[in-house]
């Protein structure tokens, strides 16, 4: 990765194995989350501390595999796939002018419910995100906020809820996010992230089916072969 900015800045992260022990638990924490409306109508709230593991619910499903990634800019040997290596001892550092930008693009669209990074300002001070853009569209041609998050010195892992406002609107359906680092804790120019995953809402297994029986044994019986 070193030798080459292409692996630095692009990252292809279907070759990833993440281990499935790490992140499907019975239960979701989320930090304390306060929203309000900007006048743009986008949602922008703000988020303090952290959560040290990661709890997720059994409903959604790791979706960054699926998806190409690359960002903005990067330091040799701080690259793009610092962010996917289930290591949170490496971080991705950004080598540009702001904003700093991670880029998730899927072949085709797909439902997204939760963004999930792991930042820590202790480690990182200056270098830890303080606001950050949520983005979602097609492509880069039509990428379009959908939410604005201050982060108030995070240690930990810090949930961005894809929801919008009206409580039907629980994912995006989308091509591609955009995470957009505008600015750092005290005025920093360069950013460290060191994971970053992305969640949707599992398929059911059962077609045409509308609810979802999670044991096996109400699976196996829920239909006649």
């Amino acid at each position: 990765m070193e030798g080459s900015q292409d692996l630095c800045l692009s990252y292809r992260s279907s070759l990833l194995q993440v281990p499935h022990s790490i992140y499907h638990k019975p239960i979701l924490q989320l930090s304390l989350i306060m929203a309000a409306e900007s006048s743009e109508g986008e949602e922008e709230a703000k988020l303090t501390g952290g959560n040290q593991l990661l709890v997720v619910d059994d409903d959604l499903r790791e979706m960054g595999k699926k998806a190409a990634w690359s960002v903005s800019s990067c330091k040799p040997g701080n690259g793009v796939s610092c962010l996917r290596d289930d290591n949170l001892e490496t971080y991705w550092q950004s080598d540009g002018a702001q904003p700093h930008l991670v880029n998730i693009q899927f072949q085709k669209k797909v439902r997204l419910q939760l963004i999930i990074l792991y930042v820590d300002f202790k480690l990182d001070e200056s270098y830890t995100p303080s606001k950050v853009s949520i983005r979602a569209g097609d492509g880069f041609h039509n990428l379009k906020e959908i939410k604005t998050v201050e982060l108030v010195k995070p240690t930990g892992w810090v949930y961005l809820s894809l929801s919008g406002t009206d409580p039907r609107e629980t994912f995006v359906n989308t091509f591609m996010l955009q995470i957009a680092v505008l600015s750092n804790h005290l005025n920093g120019r360069d950013t460290h992230v060191r994971q970053i995953k992305v969640y949707g809402p599992r398929p059911n297994p059962i077609s045409h089916q509308p609810f979802q029986f999670t044991s096996s044994e109400f699976i196996t019986y829920s239909s006649i072969r």
